[in-house]
């Protein structure tokens, strides 16, 4: 009996990580799509200008993309457990400052503590697969399964958030991370199995101020220059220190002894594929989530439960087949995956922009499904092919570094597109107001609020009778705008696509290191001189990268 008990002490303590993993990133991942959703009715309630709403979606990536790899490495010193716990307990502090808030300033500060918790759980929850599982085919299956419970984060959050909001205020769809994330905490506290990085490593404080300084400037600058002129003086200060930040940045790294983020991982031709894969495709895809909550919500004035149900078509693909295409990988290569799933949301992203002001939702969901079939190509493939194209112990690492690369390409994309979006809807407004028959002081008026206020503003104006034809006019001005951002979203998809063909190859599995503290910083295995004669050992590390030819 104690046999048996032992033999299945490591299928229960993988069983328990696995859930644990899901949990969190579920955790992690959730206001990201529920407040999405949310938006045009946390506009309404707060009267908030669409830059300020595009912060509210940027207070809680920014604070996960500037910290993910820091959070990383502390846990491979201090341990996993414990950042994991830590980063539960953010979720639950920042949606309860949020559930609390009376402006959209707190708000932001809500957002920004739930962005701490999902930098300490995203990469913890990989690291912790990644020691659980250290045979590459195997851990192939627990991150798709990982994958699965993030995409279902994604596809359940704006059914959430519309349910609520058909019943109760904006504030309420903060509630559930509450209970979920202290639950989370009792049962990890109990359960899972504490883990560290094999050796020594220490905190990277200058790498991860310099991180913070570059992130924190460049997302800053991208907005306020989009609301203003990216010749004003501030953002033209906030993109310099940007770009002062990302130098200094790569200078530290390079001579520091326990650098944050490895540089030589990038020397993986699938490491460095994957991580520019995940940041160029989230700016043009979180980018284009943004503009189209704002669609459904001031064009065709749904609820959020009807605009909820109508970017379940999206999410619900990946969800669906996230397990299948951890399975698919062990028989089609990653190479031809994800350019191939890339290609597919690009062409999907291009048939959007067919869509008008009364677009109905069968012609629009077919379009949406496509667009997540073929991300759920590309998720999975794409965050496994990150974790095995390094060697066995800088896992947790490169986890870390995809995220927050990704994360970037997500706080950007709002930024980015919200600009492109509300600068085209502008500048078209004075026509669409004159082919619906306004003229004169009218169309002088509402052009000079659009130029002051953006769209926002517009839609809040009261003309007595020739309100509804401003408000016509506004939302043909809008579909044009977000046709812009539709082609420029699915040109940084495609450019993803071509980037995977050109650095993507055949992924060979990685070997674990036999002793942590004899691995070198590389991942290479020295000589030994009882192992056998092996042709290939001149040639091939131990611990060859997977997805380097």
């Amino acid at each position: 009996m104690s046999v048996t008990t032992t033999a299945n002490a490591p299928q229960e303590r993988r069983a328990v990580t696995l859930v644990m993993a899901c949990v969190g990133v579920f955790v992690a991942y959730l206001p990201v799509t529920t407040v999405s959703a949310s938006l045009p009715a946390i506009q309404r309630a707060l009267d908030t200008s669409t830059s300020q709403l595009s912060w509210v979606s940027d207070a809680f990536v920014l604070p996960m993309a500037a910290l993910i790899l820091t959070a990383g490495v502390f846990g491979d010193v201090h341990g996993r457990k414990k950042v994991f716990q830590a980063g539960l307990a953010f979720s639950a502090l920042g949606a309860l400052i949020a559930l609390c808030a009376q402006s959209v300033e707190v708000v932001w500060v809500g957002q920004a503590f739930a962005g701490l918790g999902a930098a300490a759980l995203l990469p913890t929850t990989l690291a912790l697969i990644s020691h659980a599982v250290p045979d590459p085919r195997e851990r192939g299956k627990f991150i798709g399964l990982w994958a699965t419970a993030l995409m279902a984060a994604l596809a359940l959050g704006p059914l959430i958030g519309g349910v609520i909001l058909e019943h109760f205020g904006w504030r309420w769809i903060y509630l559930l991370p509450i209970p979920a994330s202290l639950l989370a905490m009792a049962f990890a506290a109990k359960l899972l199995t504490d883990s560290r990085a094999p050796g020594t490593r220490r905190l990277d404080w200058p790498g991860q101020a310099t991180a913070a300084l570059t992130i924190t400037a460049l997302v800053y600058g991208i907005i306020e220059g989009g609301v203003t002129s990216f010749t004003d003086p501030k953002v033209m200060v906030a993109l310099s220190t940007a770009l002062v930040g990302a130098v200094a940045f790569v200078m530290v790294e390079r001579h520091s002894a326990d650098p944050m983020l490895d540089l030589t991982l990038f020397r993986s031709p699938a490491f460095t594929a994957t991580t520019l894969i995940a940041m160029i495709s989230f700016l043009g895809l979180i980018g284009f989530f943004f503009a189209l909550s704002l669609y459904f919500g001031i064009v065709q004035q749904l609820s959020t439960l009807e605009a909820g149900y109508r970017l379940l078509m999206v999410t619900m693909m990946p969800l669906l087949l996230g397990a299948p295409v951890g399975r698919l990988m062990h028989h089609v290569s990653p190479r031809v995956l994800i350019p191939g799933g890339l290609v597919i949301s690009s062409g999907a992203l291009l048939s959007l922009t067919a869509i008008g002001t009364d677009t109905s939702f069968g012609s629009l969901s077919w379009r949406l499904a496509l667009l997540g079939f073929g991300l759920a190509l590309v998720i999975t493939p794409m965050t496994a092919t990150a974790v095995s194209s390094v060697p066995f112990h800088q896992a947790g690492m490169a986890a870390a570094g995809n995220n927050a690369l990704r994360q970037v390409g997500g706080a950007l994309g709002p930024a980015v597109l919200g600009t492109l979006l509300s600068a085209r809807a502008v500048d078209v407004l004075p026509g669409h107001l004159r082919d619906a028959g306004l003229t004169g002081t009218t169309v002088r008026h509402v052009t000079a609020v659009a130029d002051s206020g953006g769209l926002s503003a517009v839609g809040g104006l009261d003309l007595g009778v020739d309100t509804p034809r401003v408000m016509a006019a506004l939302s043909e001005a809008f579909v044009d705008g977000l046709r812009l951002c539709l082609i420029v979203s699915a040109a940084l998809v495609l450019l993803a696509a071509v980037v995977g063909a050109v650095l993507l190859r055949r992924p060979q599995h990685t070997t674990p290191p036999t002793a942590g503290r004899g691995t070198p910083a590389h991942g290479h295995v020295p000589h030994a001189s009882n192992r056998q004669p092996d042709p290939t050992a001149t040639r091939t590390p131990a611990t060859v990268p997977a997805g380097d030819s």
